[in-house]
């Protein structure tokens, strides 16, 4: 195949610098990959030629043609999710101290596309693979893994033991949630949206369930939805805002920031104030949690270390021969704001002024 320029015209070739320079194409491959091995002349005479025809060297086929690389793969689940960004970043700062660059790309939550972005990746035979995946199969991790392929999971380890993972303690943050809400005095509680075949919704939701367990007389309603977008906590705020007052919830955790804030902006449109009729967190800690009318109680997850954790272990890994894999566990924060506390800051207590739950 031949590659074009911009304008539609044919690139220049290492075949093209070779006869420009008047030398050989060893010479040219030799000047460009290991100018140590030419001499000055030859190498003056060939970076002349470079420069004139405005020849860029292919460094994929320098890497297929030398069996490695130094670039990274990584394929993320959302971008819109602000974890994942910061995963990113934190994996490109640790890259880039290493003398590695970084490959990007966003499956966008479908299964069919991170599957290709992995195929793509192991064809270029990057170095390794940063993988954030989708809970569903792993057998693409088989597949690259096969072709001698590095790849540590991020975000989601499904119990391999094949590969190092670097885990956020979901199961925590999901109680910290529910706990921080019963800790309010609130009894109503609803874990509102989200796939339930994600592992993460699960582990958050189970968290969740733990919390409202140990307090003993609260309960924990589920509405899943099919995705984490802001309308689908719009629609389920509006169903719950229809029913009887006994049978609104009081309390409200999402496992995103995005449907959190679509529950915030319905419950507000229909009369309803957050957070002293309903207290409201969301997870993830991302944009929706500051650009919501009331700033978001969340739960943050570190996903700068969590990508700068993955880069480490995927480097020693390629350098290490005696490397044994490892699962990572980061523990996740909460971050309190207004939709439960309020704009003093301080918690809304009940009508007769007690927290329950306090010492």
């Amino acid at each position: 195949m031949t590659s074009q320029t911009a304008d539609g015209g044919r690139a220049p070739s290492m075949q093209d610098v070779a006869r420009l320079a008047g030398v050989s194409l060893g010479t040219v491959s030799h000047a460009l990959n290991k100018p140590e091995k030419v001499s000055a002349r030859s190498l003056q005479k060939v970076l002349a030629a470079v420069e004139q025809l405005g020849f860029v060297p292919n460094s994929a086929a320098r890497s297929l043609a030398a069996g490695s690389s130094s670039t990274v793969g990584l394929v993320l689940t959302d971008i819109d999710n602000s974890l994942f960004v910061d995963i990113a970043r934190g994996a490109e700062d640790e890259a880039r101290t290493s003398g590695h660059a970084l490959l990007l790309a966003n499956s966008d939550i479908d299964f069919k596309r991170q599957e290709s972005y992995l195929d793509i990746f192991d064809e270029a035979r990057v170095a390794g693979i940063l993988f954030t995946p989708l809970n569903a199969s792993l057998e693409g991790v088989d597949r690259v893994r096969r072709h001698g392929r590095r790849i540590v999971l991020v975000n989601y380890a499904g119990g391999r033991q094949d590969c190092c993972a670097v885990l956020s303690d979901e199961e925590y943050g999901g109680y910290m949630a529910a706990r921080h809400l019963l800790e309010l005095g609130r009894r109503r509680l609803l874990f509102a949206g989200g796939p339930e075949e994600f592992h993460a919704i699960k582990e958050r939701r189970n968290g969740a369930l733990r919390a409202v367990m140990e307090a003993g007389n609260a309960t924990l309603e589920i509405i899943p939805s099919r995705r984490l977008k802001s309308d689908e906590g719009r629609k389920i705020a509006a169903e719950v805002t229809g029913r009887p007052a006994d049978r609104v919830p009081d309390g409200i955790l999402s496992p995103s920031d995005r449907i959190a804030a679509g529950v915030i902006h319905e419950l507000m449109a229909r009369g309803l104030r957050v957070p002293e009729d309903v207290a409201v967190i969301g997870y993830d800690n991302n944009h929706f949690a500051t650009e919501v009318a009331i700033s978001m109680s969340t739960v943050a997850q570190d996903g700068h270390s969590m990508g700068a954790e993955a880069i480490s272990l995927l480097l020693d890994e390629i350098r290490n021969p005696d490397h044994e894999h490892r699962v990572l566990t980061l523990k996740p924060r909460l971050i309190l704001r207004e939709s439960t506390l309020g704009p003093s800051g301080r918690p809304v207590p009940e009508e007769d002024g007690r927290l329950p739950l306090e010492a």
